[in-house]
């Protein structure tokens, strides 16, 4: 048995006294059966890691330097993100790819820089609207993945992976359970082609995950819990979405 996982991206979003507000809320809020962790704006992860002591929620970071250090002015290594205490950090997100053009090979190259410092990536796939209404979902984001498989080999099993539909993301747009579920699937078949572990592997659902989604879309077989934008700025709906995952 899998067990959940839900992970908040407060994106590019946040000021010290609103993190500590949605923070104090979560600690009342909680705790919860599922892993939970916040991915949060890289000037806040010091003072979020205070925060978060002896609360049941992991830090993580909304990106990573595939270099490990050097002249590379407004990066931030994996070995940075390791030693603030982060757990998890986002590679990959459609909005890395789509505003600042990362390929499929830098997302793979930045999942493997994570993993050299003990630092889990959350690599997100997925397709635009574009993409799925020529029915090419299932090509995109076996493409996306296979660059991370060919890059991370035997250490795949180590990665979490989010989809997160792009038509779905801050839209109000959600796919449904049975969409969802199909692409999820088919992302398992791909890891089991490559690891033993992918049994073992948690696949996150992103996009408009609400507290009256949550459920259904957790329910399905191969979805594990979710990666929340908006909703995880709002204490309320980030605890029950947390809730719903059990």
């Amino acid at each position: 048995m899998r067990k959940k996982l839900v992970v908040g991206n407060w994106k590019m979003h946040g000021s010290r006294s609103a993190n500590a507000a949605l923070l104090s809320a979560l600690r009342e809020a909680g705790p919860w059966s599922a892993d939970v962790a916040v991915c949060v704006p890289f000037p806040y992860l010091a003072e979020t890691a205070l925060a978060l002591t002896g609360l049941a929620v992991a830090l993580g970071a909304q990106d990573v330097s595939s270099h490990s250090n050097g002249a590379y002015t407004g990066e931030v290594s994996a070995a940075m993100l390791a030693d603030l205490g982060c757990r998890y950090v986002i590679v990959g997100h459609s909005e890395r790819r789509t505003h600042h053009r990362e390929s499929d090979q830098l997302v793979a190259d930045k999942a493997k820089a994570a993993l050299a410092h003990g630092v889990t990536p959350v690599v997100c796939v997925g397709e635009t609207l574009a993409e799925h209404q020529a029915g090419e979902s299932e090509a995109v984001v076996k493409r996306q993945l296979a660059a991370v498989v060919h890059t991370l080999a035997h250490c795949i099993g180590e990665i979490v992976v989010a989809y997160e539909p792009v038509w779905a993301i801050g839209t109000g747009l959600t796919a449904t359970p049975a969409q969802a579920q199909a692409i999820h699937a088919v992302l398992r078949l791909q890891l089991k082609a490559a690891t033993q572990k992918a049994g073992l592997m948690r696949i996150l659902y992103g996009g408009s995950v609400k507290p009256d989604n949550a459920v259904e879309l957790f329910a399905q077989a191969d979805i594990d819990g979710g990666l929340i934008g908006g909703a995880a700025l709002k204490a309320a709906d980030f605890a029950a979405i947390c809730r719903a995952a059990h």
